[in-house]
C-alpha cells in the first residue's frame, strides 16, 4: 500500500522581486519570462513591486518586501547607488539576493544574471563601422542620465569606435527612454551635423523616434539606425531599423538561478547572456523562429492538458484499486474465519470447501482485474515518460513571445476621452438650462406672490410650474457638482461648528411629512453639543440626499433613526441615518455609488442616479467615508464618518460667510422637500358624467394633474403603478383608461396586453403617455393594442378632446356590434366570447322567474358592478334588458309552434302571469301574442 501513496509535499517559497520600472517592451518581456519559469515550480509564490523609475521608491519597496517575509529577493536597480544600502540589509539578513540586469555598489550579493552592457555598445560601434566602410560620422542617443546601463553603452560604443580612426561620434542626445521627448533634440542634432550617415540608439523605442524624425527630414535613406533589444525582429524587416541588438530579457534566468538557491543546489554567480546583431540577414529567420515557437506552444499546452485528463483518470482508477483491495482483504479474513470454523464444526465442511470455491472465483477475477491495473499502470507510466519529454521540450523552447496590448492601451486612452466629451457635453447643457430655468422662475414666483385674482386651479398649476422648475433645477446643480468633483474643482470650506445642531436644522425639515405619513422621525445624539471643522453647504446636500431617500423608501407607521456620536476614539464624528423600509437587493448594492446608476425600485418611482454617488463624493471631498449596510425587507443604514479636524487648506478664510450659506440651503430646500413627500391625493370628486376613466401614472404631480384636468367633464379614479391600476381596471371596468408608458414593475405596455387579455376588460379604450416619442415606439404601443399613443409633453385640451372621442366611438361601435353581432363567428374576439357566454347562460336559466342580475353575475364569475358595466359598454343596455330581450326572442320563435298555448309559452320563459307576458311581447312587437301567432303561422292566417 505504501508504494501507492503520493511522493512527499515539496516546500513552498516566497519570491519578492523589486523592478525599477515594467514600462518599455524588454522590461514586460523580463516578467513574462520570470511567470513562464514560475508555472514549471507552483511551489513559488512571487510578489513584484515596481518602483516607476524612482530610486528613492526602490528602497522602501525592497525593505516591504523585506519585511513582509520572503526567502529570496531578486533586485533590478534604477540607479546603482541608492539602492545599495537596501539590498545590503537584505544581504545581511540572511536573505539571498540575485541581481537582474544591472549591478549596485557592493559585492554583498548572491548571484548577478544579466547582459553584458559594454559589450553591447562595443558591438553596436564594429556593426556601425562595417555599414559605413569604416569611415564616417554616428550620432548616439543615450538612455537615462544617471542609469548605469546608459554609461555602459556609451563606454562600450566609445571604445569600440577608438578602434577605427576614421570614425568619428559627431553629436549625442539624451533620450531618456522616451522615443517622444527626443524628436526636438534629435531634430537640432541631424539639422547642425548633416554628415551623420548612423544613429545608434540605446534601445528600440528611441530608435523608432529616431526613425519618425528622419521620415519628416528626408533623411531615411541617407542615415541608418541601429537600436538595443532585438525582440521585435519585425521592425528591422519592415526596415524601421537597420538592425537590433539582441539583449536578452533574463527574467527565466533569474527564476533558475534563485530555484537553484533555495534548492541548495549549484549554481553560477555570474550569469552573463551573450548580444548579437539581427539586420535584414536574419530578422525573417528570427520572426519565422518566434512563430513557430508559438505553435510549439500552443501544441505542448494541448499535450499538458491531456496529461491532466490522465492523470485524473489514474486517480479514479487507484481509488477503484484500493475497494478492490479491501474486498479482497475482506475475503481473505473471511476465508481464515472459515478455516478456524472448520476445526471446531466438521458438519458445516461441505459448505466451507463450496465457500473456498466461491472465493477461487473471486480470486480469479481480482487476479483478471489485477492484470488490467498493471496494464493502465503501464500505460500511465508510458504518458508519464512523454510528458517528461514534453516538459523537456518546454523548457528548451519557452522563450520571450511579446505581449501585445499597445491596441488595447490606445482603446482604453480613446474610450476615456469618449466618456471626458460626453461629460463636458453634459455640463455645458447644463449650464445653459441654468438660464431659461431662472427666467421660468421668476415670473412664476412673481405671479403667486402677487397676483390675487388667480383661481384655484391657476394657483395649483402655477406651484406645480415652480415645484418642477425647482426640482430641474436641483438636478442641473447636481450635474455642475458632479462634474467639479470629476475635475477637481469642489473646493472644501470648512468652519467650525456644532454638527448636532446642523443635523438637527436638517431633520427638522423632515418632520413635518414623516408626520402626515405616521413616519416616527427621531434624532439621537451622545452628547447635546459635537463640535468639528466641516463645510456646511457640502454636507447638507450629503444629509438632504440620504433623508430624503429615507423617507421615501419607508412605508407608512415605519421608523427612521439619526443618530450622531463621536468615533475613532474621539477624533472624528459618526452620522448614522438608519430606517425599516424594503431595503437595498443583493444585485444593487454593489452599484449605489456609481454614477447614474438606477436600481430595482419596484413601486417607487426611479430617481436619477446622481443623489447617491453625489453624496459618496462630497463625503470623500470631506476627507471622510460614506458607507451602508442593509437586508432587503428590514431596512437600510447609511453612516457618513467625518473627521473632527481639516487642513488649513481646507477650512474658509471667512467662516461667517460659509454658516449664512448654510442656512439658506436649509431654508430653501424645506418647501421642496414638503411638497415631494406631502399626502397622496384624494380620490377626484365626482363630475357630473357618469362616465368613469382610470388614470395609472406613477408620478404623483402628473397623476394629480390628469386627475384635476379630467376630473371636471368625468368621474375619475386613480392608481400609482401598473399592478394596481390592473387591478382597479376588472374590480370598476372604467369607460376609459390613460396610462403612462414608463412605470416601475408592470409597465404601460404591460397593463395594455393584460386588459387586453382579459374578456372583462377587453373593450376598455386606452390612451398611452410616454415620453418616448420615436416612431418605433410609437409603433409598439400601438401593436400592444393601445387606441391614441401621446408623447408628453402633451396639451390638456387635446388629451380631453381624444377622450370624447374615443368614448363617441366606442358608442357607434357598441350600435354596430349589436346590429352585426353572430355566435358563429369562425374566431371571435373577446367581446363577442362575453356576448355569447351571456346569451348563452341567459337562455339557459330562462324558465327560471327569480332570473335576475346577481344569478347571471355570479353564474360568469364577475361581481353585479362588473356585469352591468361590461354590457353597459359593450351592447350599450341593462343587464335586465337583456334578459327581457332574450325571454321575447324565445316566445317569438315558441309561438310558432300552435301545439303550445300562450300561457304555457309565459311561465316556460320565467313570466310570473300570463298578462305581464302579454303586455311586454306588445311593447316589443307592436302586436299582441294572439296576433302574432296568427300572423305568422300559415293555417290560422285564414
Amino acid at each position: 500500500m505504501s508504494a501507492c501513496s503520493g511522493p512527499a509535499a515539496r516546500p513552498s517559497y516566497r519570491i519578492g522581486f523589486s523592478q525599477c520600472s515594467t514600462g518599455g517592451t524588454w522590461r514586460q518581456a523580463v516578467l513574462a519570462g520570470m511567470e513562464r519559469e514560475l508555472s514549471f515550480h507552483p511551489e513559488m509564490q512571487l510578489r513584484m513591486l515596481d518602483a516607476h523609475d524612482n530610486s528613492q521608491r526602490q528602497q522602501e519597496q525592497i525593505r516591504e518586501l523585506v519585511r513582509g517575509g520572503i526567502d529570496l529577493l531578486i533586485v533590478s536597480p534604477q540607479e546603482a547607488g541608492p539602492v545599495t544600502p537596501a539590498v545590503e540589509e537584505a544581504y545581511q539578513r540572511g536573505i539571498p539576493v540575485v541581481l537582474l540586469d544591472r549591478r549596485i555598489t557592493s559585492e554583498q550579493y548572491t548571484a548577478f544574471v544579466g547582459g553584458n552592457n559594454l559589450e553591447v555598445g562595443q558591438t553596436a560601434a564594429r556593426y556601425a563601422a562595417r555599414l559605413l566602410k569604416e569611415h564616417g560620422n554616428v550620432l548616439e542617443i543615450l538612455g537615462g542620465v544617471n542609469a548605469s546601463t546608459t554609461a555602459n553603452r556609451h563606454l562600450g560604443f566609445a571604445q569600440g569606435l577608438a578602434a577605427f580612426p576614421n570614425m568619428h561620434l559627431a553629436a549625442q542626445v539624451h533620450g531618456n527612454w522616451d522615443r517622444t521627448a527626443l524628436q526636438p533634440l534629435l531634430t537640432a542634432a541631424l539639422k547642425a551635423h548633416p554628415e551623420v550617415s548612423v544613429i545608434f540608439a540605446h534601445n528600440d523605442e528611441m530608435g523608432l523616434g529616431a526613425a519618425a524624425v528622419l521620415r519628416k527630414l528626408g533623411l531615411t535613406k541617407k542615415v541608418r539606425i541601429i537600436g538595443v533589444d532585438g525582440l521585435q525582429p519585425g521592425l528591422v524587416q519592415q526596415r524601421a531599423l537597420t538592425a537590433s541588438l539582441l539583449y536578452p530579457p533574463a527574467g527565466e534566468d533569474a527564476i533558475r538561478t534563485a530555484v537553484k538557491i533555495l534548492a541548495q543546489q549549484p549554481f553560477k554567480r555570474e550569469t552573463i547572456l551573450g548580444t548579437m546583431v539581427i539586420d535584414s540577414t536574419n530578422a525573417v529567420t528570427m520572426r519565422q523562429q518566434i512563430d513557430k515557437m508559438v505553435s510549439q506552444q500552443r501544441d505542448i499546452e494541448r499535450q499538458q492538458g491531456l496529461m491532466q485528463h490522465l492523470l485524473a483518470t489514474y486517480a479514479t482508477q487507484q481509488t477503484a484499486l484500493y475497494g478492490l483491495l479491501a474486498s479482497l482483504l475482506g475475503a481473505l479474513a473471511l476465508g481464515a474465519v472459515a478455516w478456524r470454523s472448520a476445526r471446531k464444526n466438521r458438519q458445516i465442511n461441505r459448505q466451507l470447501a463450496l465457500q473456498n470455491a466461491e472465493n477461487d472465483k473471486i480470486n480469479r477475477e481480482l487476479a483478471s482485474r489485477n492484470a488490467e491495473y498493471d496494464r493502465i499502470n503501464h500505460e500511465l507510466i508510458r504518458q508519464n515518460e512523454e510528458n517528461d519529454r514534453i516538459n523537456r521540450q518546454l523548457l528548451q523552447q519557452n522563450e520571450e513571445i511579446s505581449a501585445q496590448r499597445n491596441q488595447l492601451e490606445v482603446l482604453a486612452e480613446q474610450s476615456r476621452a469618449d466618456t471626458e466629451a460626453k461629460l463636458r457635453f453634459f455640463t455645458n447643457f447644463s449650464h445653459e438650462l441654468r438660464t431659461p430655468l431662472t427666467l421660468i422662475m421668476g415670473p412664476v414666483e412673481e405671479l403667486l406672490t402677487s397676483g390675487p385674482d388667480l383661481t384655484g386651479s391657476q394657483r395649483q398649476d402655477l406651484t406645480l410650474v415652480r415645484r418642477n422648475t425647482q426640482r430641474l433645477l436641483q438636478l442641473v446643480n447636481q450635474l455642475l457638482d458632479f462634474r467639479k468633483i470629476e475635475v477637481g474643482k469642489m473646493a472644501v470650506r470648512a468652519t467650525e461648528g456644532d454638527l448636532v445642531a446642523f443635523v438637527r436644522e436638517i431633520v427638522e425639515v423632515f418632520e413635518k411629512p414623516a408626520r402626515l405619513r405616521g413616519v416616527d422621525l427621531r434624532l439621537l445624539s451622545a452628547e447635546p453639543k459635537l463640535t468639528a471643522w466641516f463645510d456646511g453647504n457640502l454636507l447638507d446636500k450629503v444629509f438632504f440626499n440620504l433623508l430624503s431617500n429615507a423617507v421615501k423608501f419607508t412605508p407608512d407607521q415605519g421608523t427612521i433613526t439619526i443618530s450622531v456620536q463621536p468615533a475613532d476614539g474621539g477624533r472624528a464624528l459618526q452620522v448614522s441615518i438608519a430606517d425599516t423600509g424594503r431595503g437595498i437587493s443583493e444585485q444593487d448594492q454593489a452599484h449605489i455609488f456609481e454614477w447614474f446608476y438606477q436600481g430595482s425600485q419596484g413601486t417607487v418611482a426611479k430617481g436619477s442616479g446622481i443623489g447617491l454617488a453625489l453624496a459618496h463624493g462630497l463625503v470623500r471631498l470631506h476627507q471622510g467615508q460614506l458607507t451602508f449596510s442593509s437586508l432587503p425587507g428590514r431596512g437600510s443604514i447609511f453612516t457618513v464618518t467625518v473627521p473632527r479636524e481639516l487642513p488649513a487648506e481646507l477650512r474658509a478664510d471667512n467662516p461667517a460667510d460659509n454658516s449664512t450659506e448654510l442656512s439658506a440651503a436649509v431654508l430653501n430646500a424645506s418647501e421642496e422637500v414638503l411638497l415631494d413627500f406631502g399626502p397622496e391625493a384624494t380620490a377626484a370628486a365626482k363630475a357630473e358624467s357618469d362616465t368613469l376613466v382610470l388614470v395609472i401614472e406613477d408620478n404623483q404631480e402628473v397623476n394629480e394633474f390628469l386627475t384635476r384636468k379630467l376630473g371636471g367633464n368625468f368621474r375619475v379614479q386613480s392608481a400609482a403603478d401598473g399592478h394596481t391600476g390592473f387591478r382597479l381596471a376588472t374590480e370598476l371596468i372604467p369607460d376609459l383608461v390613460v396610462c403612462d408608458v414608463m412605470m416601475p414593475g408592470l409597465s404601460g405596455l404591460e397593463v395594455v396586453a393584460q386588459l387586453r387579455a382579459d374578456w372583462r376588460t377587453s373593450h376598455i379604450p386606452v390612451v398611452l403617455l410616454t415620453a418616448r416619442g420615436a416612431a418605433e415606439q410609437q409603433v409598439e404601443g400601438v401593436q400592444a393594442g393601445a387606441d391614441l399613443y401621446l408623447t408628453k409633453p402633451f396639451n390638456p385640451t387635446f388629451l380631453l378632446e381624444s377622450v370624447r372621442t374615443l368614448l363617441a366611438n366606442r358608442a357607434r361601435q357598441r350600435a354596430h356590434f349589436r346590429r352585426e353581432f353572430r355566435l358563429d363567428e369562425a374566431a371571435p374576439t373577446p367581446d363577442q366570447k362575453f356576448v355569447a357566454d351571456l346569451t348563452a347562460t341567459v337562455q339557459t336559466h330562462l324558465s327560471d322567474t327569480n332570473l335576475g342580475v346577481e344569478d347571471v353575475a355570479r353564474y360568469l364569475g364577475l361581481t353585479r358592478m362588473q356585469l352591468y358595466r361590461k354590457v353597459k359598454a359593450v351592447l350599450g343596455t341593462g343587464v335586465i334588458e337583456f334578459i327581457q330581450g332574450q325571454r321575447l326572442d324565445k316566445a317569438g320563435e315558441l309561438l310558432l309552434d300552435d301545439s303550445r298555448s300562450i300561457t304555457d309559452v309565459a311561465y316556460e320563459l320565467g313570466f310570473s302571469t300570463p298578462s305581464y307576458f302579454s303586455s311586454s311581447f306588445r311593447a316589443r312587437y307592436q302586436l299582441s301574442p294572439s296576433e302574432y301567432r296568427t300572423r305568422h303561422v300559415p293555417h290560422l292566417k285564414g
